[in-house]
């Protein structure tokens, strides 16, 4: 994936897919690395709870039984993926700030690690329900340690910044640098690490604290919540905390006070309560859509109303959040497959505006700007980093402009 070859990854809205690799013969540490590898690039394409040690095994070229002489279980496989990943980030860090904070120095390393390595900036924020506590806790302070360097960095060339602001820009630099996981855009190497830079760059132009309010959609009181609405409220909010595979309609149902069984009275299954979220969060992005274009028809406007409505819905309800981050459980299941194409026509609306706001843009550029730009707010909604600050949400919508350059 260096060196001006091509990579593509398959776009699903949300669902993370990365390029095959071929096997190759290796032994010990490096058989051990690879499976690592292996595994890390399966957990980003199909979702952790859809891949089995099987699968890791026919990946890597070996049997399954092979895979238990490195590694004691799935999960441990995983925890050591993640790991690796930090590991990777760690080290690019200590090449780029070796000689003193060059933050240009920096933001080109990051970059082209994020090229090589894609899975390295994302496994984590995709994984961390099924790490446990002390794992996390590990992860999370190498990485605030690593965001602390950047933040470091970025504040050489910035003494106008909060050290607060640097750290917000330097987790949206770790998301832009992540996105590429994201779709199945084609483009070599040198181009996407180019974008990406390009991406990055206007980041660190940027300051938080200036972001303007960010007007919401009027809160509607006094209306009768069926029990339907409760359900799949109680399961949206279930699912963002513990995710969709550690949910049993048991619990949902004791959410709501009332049986399991009970449940499957308003749903079938409890799949078809993840699809019935995804078509709620879609029918309040269409709405945000609809008001957009009923307000104006200038292309900028309408792409800065997109963003402004995307962040409120993410922001105000964990359905959309749910949605985007089960995008690999819902591949190929009834029901499933027009929510999909729902969403990834969204997305392609967001390119096709993006173009026709700086038409020198080619439409792959436009894809992976687009594709950064959403990252920078799912990853910070999924990780709960800051949501609680009531700047929260406007700051995203400030820092997905920057990106977009609208």
């Amino acid at each position: 994936m260096v060196n001006g070859s091509r990579f593509a990854v398959n776009v699903r809205y949300g669902l993370f897919t990365m390029p095959d690799r071929k096997t190759t013969r290796t032994k010990g540490a490096d058989r051990k690395r690879q499976l690592v590898d292996s595994a890390a690039t399966l957990f980003v394409q199909r979702g952790y709870s859809q891949v089995s040690v099987a699968d890791i095994a026919r990946a890597a070229g070996v049997t399954a039984p092979s895979v238990y002489r490195h590694f004691d279980d799935k999960q441990s496989l995983l925890e050591q993926a993640v790991l690796a990943g930090v590991d990777d980030l760690e080290a690019c860090t200590a090449r780029a700030l070796r000689d003193g904070n060059d933050a240009a120095t920096l933001i080109s390393t990051v970059c082209a690690l994020a090229v090589q390595r894609p899975q390295t900036a994302s496994l984590w924020r995709w994984t961390s329900n099924y790490l446990t506590v002390e794992q996390n806790k590990q992860v999370a302070l190498r990485t605030r340690e690593v965001i602390g360097q950047w933040a470091a960095a970025i504040l050489t060339d910035r003494d106008d910044l909060t050290e607060r602001e640097a750290v917000q820009l330097a987790w949206a630099i770790l998301s832009v640098s992540g996105s590429l996981t994201v779709h199945h855009t084609r483009m070599s190497s040198a181009r996407a690490q180019e974008e990406i830079e390009k991406l990055v760059r206007r980041l660190l132009t940027l300051s938080p604290a200036t972001a303007p309010t960010l007007d919401t959609a009027p809160v509607i009181t006094g209306v009768t919540r069926s029990r339907r609405d409760e359900i799949l409220d109680a399961a949206a909010a279930l699912f963002a905390d513990r995710g969709y595979s550690d949910v049993g309609v048991d619990e949902i149902g004791r959410a709501v006070g009332i049986a399991g069984p009970s449940v499957y009275k308003h749903f079938p299954s409890k799949m078809a309560i993840l699809v019935a979220i995804g078509y709620r969060s879609g029918a309040r992005l269409d709405a945000g859509v609809m008001a957009a274009y009923g307000a104006t028809d200038d292309p900028a406007k309408l792409l800065a109303a997109l963003v402004d409505s995307y962040v409120d819905v993410i922001t105000s309800t964990p359905d959309l959040s749910v949605s985007f981050n089960n995008s690999s459980v819902l591949a190929g299941q009834p029901g499933a497959t027009d929510l999909l194409d729902i969403q990834r026509r969204y997305v392609a609306r967001w390119i096709d505006l993006l173009v026709e706001v700086d038409p020198s843009l080619k439409r792959d550029q436009g894809a992976v700007a687009v594709h950064a730009a959403l990252s920078v707010v799912n990853d910070a909604v999924r990780m709960r980093r800051g949501a609680q600050s009531p700047q929260f949400a406007a700051r995203m919508a400030y820092l997905m402009k920057g990106v977009l350059a609208i």
